[in-house]
């Protein structure tokens, strides 16, 4: 016999009402049937197995994919009063063994795994004796190697059902296509299993693509006309800066997130955005996971993202209150160019996984048949130095091999030492002066980081001692000079590699095992950005309808509010006598440029642009010196 599932709702969650396909679900979980839940994001997948876990004796074993998620649902779940755990990496195995035992004894409600932890037999031979009631797959894509975020150790997830054989589970996800549903049933071993899939449309959302050639004009533009909460998306933790930069500069509350902030920064810098006090969140893709903000009006993606899966999770972070909310995505065709090279000419095939298997072998002196559990410092630009190997090329073949559990890879790589300038520019020059035998380093630093005023800036000791010509053990004694005169904040991170090697050495037999697999994971990313690519370049169907035909939705209405559609209803509605009138009407107060006219002419800016074009050569309008349309 199970509790109310509708007063535990009201109880700990404070909702009257399950939304969507949430009861159905729920039922099923709590009649021991298997589930695949596919709902969009913010459609709360979360209460489709902590509800039904919380209604029955025993506990919820959630597996997931991200750490910073788990802390955040455990950290939501403890706020209501219930008990939830952790076992993630980086935890002594003495301290292992005293939390599995508080699973087992305990009253705990919740453990939370990341898939690695199923690998380790003790952890198995502990679930084996917890009163589980349910088993929870969260982020479930994961599992297949179609997913866009596949990763190997998520097929351990498998040994629940061997470990659990007579405990539901249930798969969720935001993102999957048909193929990749399919998958997951047949790796978690389902048999009729209850299979909901709640539409993926957000009515609400205005999807747009901006080509723009000054995409920080656009930005700062879509950000003037709103004092609303919004999100900038970029890949890298240095352009989350510079953005957020940006904006301030041009009157916009904005901060900056990313993963390499301290957790007490992040924080604060979250609870700021989550009150409003800061306007516009810039930060990298791992940002909204979790946080419930619902309402986000505006989510702008910089940089083009590397599948249409990561695109719409993202982008459905606005408008989550049922608002009328904006995705707008900002590109170019040099954007294009750069998302190609990055994305796809540095994907390590099975031949360069081998290369860089034996030389890091060689490296650290292993012999063949051999086997270690040292865990080495690993001099990263010394290694790709010394072999001559492409660094981002080398960097990703590293990721996988740790994908693949032939290496470990240390959580800091690349996070290099940290300073801000807590003085004044005045007060520099002062000390430049007093101080000239360490004023080529500062200067230097000086002109290589902006923002170093402002933000805490990571820099490269090695770089600004090649600028220099001095030596890094130099650099870094004219860093702790500057903190011991109060004139910079400063924090030495490592920036080596730590890396441990997971099995013995066997060489091209190592890679061989999964070398296939590799190829085809390769491919589908090629088939992934193609995809993306063309989402950017078809200017003719809705956009709602071609993201939900590539999730297998079949919508037959336009959404009637994206960019496209817009466009085709201005087309019936506008023509070039229409707009050419309304352009000459700005033009006679005084001369204008395009981006003006843009602004305050009501029509699509290729639809301006053509008709200043057919203007211009008619003769009824001409360009000034300042290089402003004025009439002929």
């Amino acid at each position: 016999m199970h509790k109310d599932p509708d007063k535990i709702l009201e109880e700990f969650w404070g909702f009257s009402n399950f939304r969507g396909s949430q009861k159905k679900v729920i039922d099923a979980v709590l009649n021991r049937q298997d589930v695949l839940a596919l709902m969009p994001t913010g459609g709360g997948k979360s209460l489709c197995f902590q509800v039904p876990a919380m209604a029955q004796d025993g506990l919820c074993i959630v597996v997931s994919p991200l750490i910073a998620l788990i802390h955040d649902q455990i950290n939501n779940l403890k706020e209501r009063g219930i008990k939830a755990m952790a076992l993630t990496g980086g935890i002594p195995f003495d301290e292992l063994i005293t939390l599995l035992d508080n699973c087992l004894y305990g009253g705990y409600k919740f453990v939370y795994l990341s898939p690695e932890r199923l690998q380790q037999e003790v952890v198995q031979d502990k679930i084996r004796q917890m009163n589980v009631n349910l088993v929870a797959i969260d982020e479930a894509h994961c599992i297949s190697q179609w997913g866009h975020d596949f990763r190997p150790a998520y097929l351990e997830c498998a040994k629940l059902r061997e470990l659990l054989p007579k405990t539901p589970i249930i798969a969720l996800t935001a993102t999957a296509t048909e193929r990749v549903a399919n998958d997951i049933i047949d790796n978690l071993g389902f048999t009729e299993p209850l299979i909901v899939k709640d539409s993926f449309s957000r009515p609400n959302i205005a999807f747009g693509v901006l080509w723009c050639e000054d995409k920080h004009y656009r930005l700062k533009q879509l950000f003037a006309k709103t004092r609303q909460s919004g999100i900038v998306y970029v890949r890298t933790r240095r352009m989350t800066q510079d953005i957020a930069r940006f904006l301030k500069a041009n009157g916009c509350k904005a901060d900056f997130f990313h993963g390499g902030i301290a957790k007490k920064e992040k924080q604060e810098k979250l609870k700021r955005w989550l009150t409003d006090q800061v306007q516009v969140m810039v930060a990298t893709n791992a940002f909204g996971m979790g946080v419930d903000k619902p309402d986000v009006r505006t989510v702008v993606h910089f940089q083009i993202p590397d599948c249409l899966e990561n695109y719409y999770q993202e982008a459905g972070r606005a408008g989550r209150d049922g608002a009328p909310a904006k995705a707008i995505l900002l590109t170019n065709a040099s954007d294009v160019a750069r998302m190609r090279q990055q994305f796809l000419g540095t994907l390590p095939d099975a031949a360069f996984l081998k290369k860089v298997y034996n030389k890091l072998n060689n490296y650290f002196q292993i012999s063949l048949g051999e086997s270690t559990d040292e865990i080495f410092q690993f001099p990263f630009k010394d290694f790709v130095a010394a072999y001559g190997m492409n660094s981002f090329l080398t960097y990703n073949a590293l990721r996988v091999l740790d994908q693949y559990s032939v290496i470990a890879l240390s959580e800091s790589f690349f996070k290099k030492t940290e300073i801000r300038f807590i003085v004044s520019q005045n007060s520099i020059f002062e000390y430049l002066e007093k101080n000239s035998a360490s004023a080529p380093i500062i200067q230097t630093i000086l002109r290589t980081y902006g923002g170093i005023f402002d933000f805490e800036t990571k820099i490269d000791p090695s770089l600004i001692a090649k600028k220099t010509k001095v030596s890094e053990k130099r650099v870094f004694s004219v860093l702790e000079k500057l903190k011991q005169d109060d004139i910079i904040d400063y924090i030495l991170k490592k920036t080596d590699l730590e890396i441990t090697f997971l099995v013995p050495r066997d060489d091209d037999r190592t890679i061989n095992v999964f070398a296939k697999q590799v190829e085809e994971r390769n491919q589908i990313k090629v088939t992934k950005i193609d995809q993306m690519l063309q989402y950017l370049h078809t200017n003719t169907v809705c956009r709602s309808k071609q993201i939900l035909s590539y999730f297998g939705e079949k919508k037959i209405q336009n959404c009637g509010i994206c960019d496209v559609c817009r466009k085709n209803q201005q087309a019936k509605s506008a023509d070039f006598k229409t707009i050419s009138s309304e352009i000459a009407v700005v033009l006679k107060e005084k001369g204008r440029t395009s981006r003006t006219l843009i602004n305050m002419v009501d029509h699509s800016e290729p639809d301006i642009l053509k008709t200043l074009q057919m203007m211009l050569e008619d003769g009824q309008i001409k360009v000034n010196t300042k290089n402003e349309y004025e009439i002929g």
